[in-house]
């Protein structure tokens, strides 16, 4: 596990979530409470919410678990593949009050927003569940306020995919990838690309830059702290790239997939991207990569970067109608066996931590060490419950200094702006 680098480059998840707790208006009640402790003794067909299902993993668990309950029975609601459009889908529901999405997969960014305003179902008392066999950053990612509000489901560090075929040792800096782009060059293929598309990808691709410049989005005591030397190394890293086509024009359209299509299509000599991809690579039978490309950690500014920490938790809507079902499910996606299906089918980064070391998991997927690494040293973003204005702020003012209309000073003074505003009124 590498150690952290003594300037703090995101607040702690603790420290963090108590910019919101000091807003009382965003809670939604005593009548939220009071559906959360509807429905904890009933049983019965439930549906589980998730976005597009990529890699093939949901529906054939459903059908497991569909067959051993046939009267308690999961329908599966697959969103688009777009976060943005998951996150707004879901509060449209919760809105409406819509006892039809039982169980629904979060973002981990998106766990204190819901819990806050009242639409998640407490895990304490009938709900309680075990998570002492999880990483513990899992853990903290589904709590809030000292409450646990989701089951950790799958976690996800930054990987650097790189072809090593043409590199064979992957560049351990930045500066060093940016050297290796010659190579890049000569192959005709472009360099380097990420998710620079003004979406969440966006914010968490910025946020590691500035995190691997030594940087931080926030400071220990929770307040905005982007306006910095290091901040603006880490901005300027990707605005240089950009203007001498280390990173491809086209890559300021690309989110992950269209990351991973470039990059399995052999135009990419690197990719960020998440654990996901290594299993397409190597499967699909378009990938003109699948035994040329390798691992490797992430690079920072001196060494192995900071990956923004991914993943996505399942919690239980305070509408939903048959909560001990709901319960039960959640139980069945944190199993052992699940978690290992979640792994070896769509390369899906465990929560329980005894698995990066199975000799089974290991040797099929040898990348779990190093994902490992990446989660164990990964950086939170913000946990609050005004998260949408937050990563707002880090979109707009990231894409435009990208794309040129602001200088990297003018995006950074402007983006520092936006998150006081957002961390103060929530606005």
């Amino acid at each position: 596990m590498k150690t952290r680098r003594a300037k703090v480059r995101f607040a702690s998840v603790a420290g963090v979530a108590a910019i919101g707790l000091v807003l009382t208006g965003c809670s939604s009640g005593s009548s939220a409470s009071n559906d959360g402790q509807n429905g904890q003794d009933s049983r019965g067909p439930i549906t589980y919410v998730q976005g597009k299902d990529n890699s093939n993993v949901v529906r054939p668990l459903i059908a497991k678990w569909n067959k051993a309950h046939p009267d308690e029975k999961v329908t599966f609601k697959e969103q688009s593949d777009q976060a943005d459009q998951q996150h707004d889908d879901l509060v449209q529901h919760f809105q409406a009050k819509d006892d039809n999405y039982d169980v629904v997969d979060v973002d981990v960014v998106w766990t204190a927003e819901f819990a806050a305003k009242g639409w998640l179902t407490p895990l304490t008392g009938k709900m309680k569940l075990d998570t002492s066999k999880l990483l513990p950053a899992t853990v903290k990612t589904a709590t809030y306020n000292d409450t646990l509000y989701a089951a950790p489901q799958t976690s996800d560090g930054a990987l650097l995919y790189y072809r090593k075929d043409l590199v064979k040792t992957p560049p351990t800096t930045w500066a060093d990838m940016m050297k290796d782009c010659d190579i890049a060059k000569q192959a005709g293929i472009g360099c380097y690309a990420g998710q620079f598309a003004k979406y969440e990808g966006l914010t968490v691709n910025a946020s590691e830059a500035i995190n691997g410049s030594g940087g931080s989005i926030l400071g220990k005591s929770g307040t905005p702290d982007v306006d910095t030397t290091d901040a603006k190394a880490g901005l300027q890293n990707l605005v240089d790239a950009f203007k001498d086509g280390n990173i491809p024009a086209a890559a300021i359209t690309y989110q992950e997939e269209q990351g991973r299509t470039a990059f399995e299509d052999g135009k990419l000599l690197f990719l960020r991207n998440w654990p996901y991809v290594y299993s397409l690579a190597k499967t699909d039978g378009s990938s003109k990569v699948k035994d040329t490309f390798g691992i490797a950690p992430i690079p920072g500014a001196d060494g192995t970067g900071a990956s923004t920490l991914g993943g996505h938790n399942a919690a239980i809507s305070v509408y939903s109608k048959h909560k001990a079902t709901a319960h039960d499910f959640l139980e069945f996606l944190e199993s052992n066996e699940t978690q290992k299906f979640f792994a070896t089918q769509g390369s899906l980064a465990p929560v329980v931590g005894s698995l990066y070391t199975d000799s089974e998991l290991t040797a099929k997927l040898p990348y779990l060490p190093t994902l490992l690494k990446s989660i164990q040293s990964a950086e939170p973003r913000p946990v609050t419950p005004y998260y949408p204005a937050v990563t707002k702020a880090i979109q707009d003012n990231t894409y435009a200094a990208l794309k040129g209309s602001k200088s990297v000073d003018e995006a950074l003074k402007d983006m520092q702006a936006a998150l006081k505003t957002a961390t103060s009124s929530g606005s």
